[in-house]
């Protein structure tokens, strides 16, 4: 199969960048985070992009960074926390081994904060969380081949939990 070898999924502040780096090297491959390659390609934050064109904007720059990267990279891929909202992405996601990384509302303000720059949490961040989460659980159930809850857990724990769950091993 080509693409990458896992791709990661869930919300914010979840640990997406720190598990996808340490399941890299883990297998020996490259890492690639999507929200990353919007910051390049734009040569701005995530942030500004929101204040400066909307969340439909960046929706859509999204949508065409998940599937530049499903296409070319063939290592552990992370994805930003709503590029699940897009019907066609999740599609694309199908045929690819997915580890949704889940984490309780409490776990996740210790992790973002509470005046962290995300632009989705501005304003009252648990309910917003929350909020996010209750619109978004199903989505990264829906496109999971495996769900990895982080809570409690080392990144090298949950690191270890999603090899174990895809019993994945270096190539």
């Amino acid at each position: 199969m080509s693409g990458p070898r896992l791709v990661l999924v869930g919300p914010m502040g979840v640990g997406k960048s720190t598990v996808g780096r340490l399941l890299a090297e883990r297998l020996d491959v490259g890492y690639r985070d999507t929200d990353d390659d919007i910051v390049a390609a734009e040569g701005r934050e995530i942030s500004e992009i929101f204040v400066d064109e909307g969340e439909e904007h960046f929706r859509a720059l999204e949508k065409a960074a998940v599937a530049t990267a499903l296409a070319e990279h063939r290592g552990v891929l992370a994805l930003g926390g709503g590029a699940v909202l897009d019907a066609d992405t999740r599609a694309l996601l199908a045929p690819h081994p997915v580890v949704y990384l889940s984490m309780d509302v409490e776990e996740a303000v210790r992790r973002t904060g509470l005046n962290v720059a995300r632009p989705l949490l501005a304003v009252n961040p648990r309910k917003q969380w929350r909020e996010l989460m209750e619109a978004r659980r199903h989505l990264y159930e829906e496109v999971a081949t495996a769900v990895v809850t982080t809570d409690g857990r080392t990144p090298q724990e949950v690191t270890q939990a999603a090899l174990d769950a895809l019993e994945l091993k270096k190539a």
